[in-house]
């Protein structure tokens, strides 16, 4: 058995996993977001219900680990930002800790369990409040031993001029301190964004989305430029990863006409053509992050998983 986490910037998601198909999940936990210790201890309270010692611990956790320095950078969590994570833990805990960043979670669970099963690469794309990825290559995550791989959402890479008629964009800044990333063009606040540009309204990115599938004309308009952004990067990810299936997660993902859409138009813009879809809506969507770290954590323990 070992004990996973999903670690947010709200709460803290635990569970026990005996194998891929047998995770147990507890009740949530506040995240102790000033004080390590009573973060630590809100890991053993959890471990503590099963009444059992684990054989490791692994977590997912909305940040990177530095692959140099192995530090965390965790900025919406103070109490973890800037530690040697798995170290620390491991030292606290006295058992065995592995930490991935929560996209590459999400990838793992999606090529092991979820739309990737079966692919030997498989880019999972997160679409919600922002913009990230992971790379998932023969059911291992590239960010093994940490790092930014798959982090495509940041780069000042979104293009000035979309859609048909074209429209001239600005470059938005992003919060990574760049401007034109497709994290601040592309994300649920991106469409919201673009839809302001262009129309002068302030709608929701939910709102601009249920007017645009009941035929919306500025609506239609907003999803199209942002369609037409996001897409060339994506394909060029596909072209330079040679994954063959984009399983897509995140809020934006609960509106399949838009994963849809994105698909139509990604496929043309790739050098491998595909007669099926490419880019899907991801398959786990319940708890995605504790699944990829069960998973990781199986794995590490040669322990079977899909």
């Amino acid at each position: 058995m070992i004990s996973c986490f999903d670690i947010g910037g709200t709460a803290i998601k635990g569970a026990f996993a005996r194998s891929a198909d047998d995770i147990r999940t507890f009740e949530r936990r506040p995240t102790p977001l000033q004080d390590f210790n009573a973060f630590v201890e809100t890991l053993k309270s959890v471990i503590a219900e099963s009444g059992e010692t684990p054989r490791c611990v692994a977590l997912s956790i909305a940040g990177v680990v530095d692959p140099d320095t192995k530090r965390a950078i965790v900025a919406n969590i103070p109490s973890v930002h800037g530690r040697t994570l798995a170290g620390d833990l491991q030292a606290a805990l006295g058992l065995p800790v592995i930490v991935a960043n929560d996209a590459d979670c999400f990838a793992t669970a999606e090529a092991l369990a979820g739309a990737g099963k079966g692919h030997r690469i498989v880019f999972g794309t997160i679409l919600g409040t922002g913009v990230g990825g992971g790379l998932v290559v023969d059911g291992q995550p590239i960010n093994s031993d940490g790092g930014f791989g798959g982090e495509w959402g940041h780069g000042p890479v979104a293009a000035t001029r979309a859609g048909n008629p074209p429209v001239e964009l600005p470059r938005f800044a992003c919060g990574c301190g760049l401007h034109g990333c497709i994290d601040a063009t592309c994300s649920a606040r991106g469409i919201e964004k673009i839809h302001a540009h262009l129309h002068g309204q302030t709608l929701k990115a939910e709102d601009i989305l249920a007017r645009w599938q009941v035929g919306d004309e500025a609506a239609a308009r907003t999803v199209h430029v942002m369609v037409d952004v996001l897409a060339s990067p994506l394909a060029l990810v596909v072209n330079v990863t040679g994954a063959t299936i984009v399983p897509v997660g995140g809020g934006l993902s609960n509106v399949p006409a838009l994963i849809a859409r994105i698909d139509e138009a990604v496929r043309p813009r790739i050098l491998r053509r595909f007669d099926r879809p490419l880019v899907v809506p991801a398959l786990c969507r319940v708890e995605p992050g504790l699944i990829g770290a069960a998973l990781l954590g199986l794995r590490s323990l040669g322990e079977a998983t899909p």
